[in-house]
């Protein structure tokens, strides 16, 4: 018993030692770095080739590379490129091609559009709440056809209110048949 006693303060004290003040080495050391090469050329189709890619890195976080590709004028295109710890500093062999100007139809769309848009929001801005006389109004035949369906509803409502009410009326005659039924079978002493 006193073994045992023993034991149990003796790990008491060892597990409640401090020993934060112990300073580890690490055993192991990082990985040296890994610097890598890749390149690749692909087409759309065998024997065909329409962009290639080629990738350098010293492993030490700079990366040097070129990639091109042939563009929908036929042009090919190429881009030299080294990213480092300042980013990624592309070097274009070309500029790159002019944005397309809008044709005659389409800048009198953007313009008409434009105009409409500075009228509404004027418009908006002077009356933000609607003006009366100019919400839309139900026309005689909307108004007839929404009565029509509406006095509709009420019929086909009505008729599945009163189909309700006819299958419950049955459903508690059967229930009431079959209670009756028990009641008959047990007052002849049939019981199971």
């Amino acid at each position: 018993m006193l073994v045992k006693v023993l034991l149990i303060v003796s790990s008491l004290v060892f597990t409640s030692c401090d020993v934060s003040h112990l300073e580890l080495e690490a055993t192991t050391r990082p990985p040296p770095p890994k610097p890598y090469v890749f390149a690749y050329t692909a087409g759309r189709y065998p024997g065909h080739t329409d962009r290639q890619h080629a990738e350098v890195s010293d492993g030490s976080g700079v990366v040097k590379g070129t990639f091109s590709y042939v563009d929908p004028l036929q042009k090919v295109r190429r881009v030299d490129y080294v990213a480092d710890s300042e980013g990624f500093h592309p070097v274009l062999s070309d500029p790159p091609p002019e944005h397309p100007t809008d044709s005659e139809s389409v800048a009198k769309a953007k313009n008409r559009h434009f105009e409409l848009y500075a009228k509404i929001a004027e418009e908006h801005a002077n009356h933000p709440f609607p003006d009366e006389t100019t919400v839309p109004r139900q026309s005689a035949a909307v108004a007839a056809a929404a009565a029509k369906h509406t006095q509709l509803f009420r019929v086909i409502a009505e008729q599945h209110a009163r189909i309700a009410a006819e299958r419950e009326a049955l459903q508690r005659e059967e229930e009431e048949k079959q209670h009756l039924q028990e009641l008959g079978q047990n007052s002849r002493g049939e019981y199971y």
